[in-house]
């Protein structure tokens, strides 16, 4: 594992899931970690335990990305702990299914709220910080949905969707000092998010799958602990996809 020793990273949505694993890996690299969570105080405090067990320092601050003053005041408890921020991972995700002919417009507002403008507040936020002191790597959080679409998700879609030209534009703005933009997009991970899913959908969708199963969020984990390394240095405005090959 490529070490983040003296990094220090914000990770929204850290409290459970794929965050969570996020968390924990790039503490276990060296990081020192600000989670974000907007419910779930217990668990955001187990995760916190996990990080300070391993020697590294962890700060929770519970807020809703979805509203800008909670993004900058995010950024701006990280650094007045920490110093600067090095790492921002835009993890904070809602879903709101239902068919396009069904769907509310609530359902619709919530989903574009949390999942795009959520994403492009923290980026927004931590993006001066990150210029000024010329260096920074933010992973967003997208989905293959976002790539290839998928029935019953039309907000969660067009949201992740909009996360991937989000980064892209990022990228190409940030660039020039020395910040990194890219973007994770899972395929069907075994988390909280997916674990409702009824036995029949799940073995239709795990049969679509070339390699058969399921991932853990600990494989999404692993590939955002590269993207944030010095080993991905030349690496910004790209999508890795983590779908065990469902969207090839």
């Amino acid at each position: 594992m490529n070490s983040l020793e003296g990094k220090n990273a914000i990770v929204t949505g850290g409290s459970r899931g794929i965050g969570a694993a996020v968390a924990r890996k790039l503490a276990a690299a060296g990081a020192d970690i600000v989670i974000n969570y907007v419910s779930g105080a217990d668990s955001a405090a187990r995760v916190q335990k996990d990080i300070e067990g391993m020697g590294r320092r962890c700060l929770t601050v519970a807020g809703d990305v979805s509203v800008p003053a909670d993004a900058k005041s995010l950024v701006e408890q990280a650094i007045a702990a920490f110093g600067r921020v090095d790492i921002l991972v835009n993890n904070a995700g809602v879903t709101r299914d239902n068919l396009i002919m069904r769907m509310t417009e609530e359902d619709w507002d919530k989903v574009i709220a949390v999942n795009l403008k959520g994403t492009f507040n923290c980026l927004q936020a931590v993006s001066r910080p990150m210029l000024k002191q010329r260096g920074g790597v933010i992973i967003n959080m997208a989905s293959v949905v976002g790539i290839g679409g998928n029935p019953g998700q039309a907000n969660y879609a067009a949201s992740k969707a909009g996360v991937i030209g989000l980064t892209k534009t990022a990228a190409k703005e940030l660039a020039s000092r020395g910040v990194r933009v890219n973007a994770v997009a899972p395929g069907f991970i075994e988390t909280d998010m997916t674990k409702d899913l009824n036995s029949e959908y799940s073995d239709k969708l795990r049969a679509a799958i070339p390699l058969g199963v399921f991932g853990q969020a600990d494989n999404v984990a692993d590939v955002v602990a590269f993207l944030v390394s010095d080993s991905a240095s030349y690496i910004t405005g790209e999508v890795i996809k983590v779908d065990g090959g469902l969207f090839i």
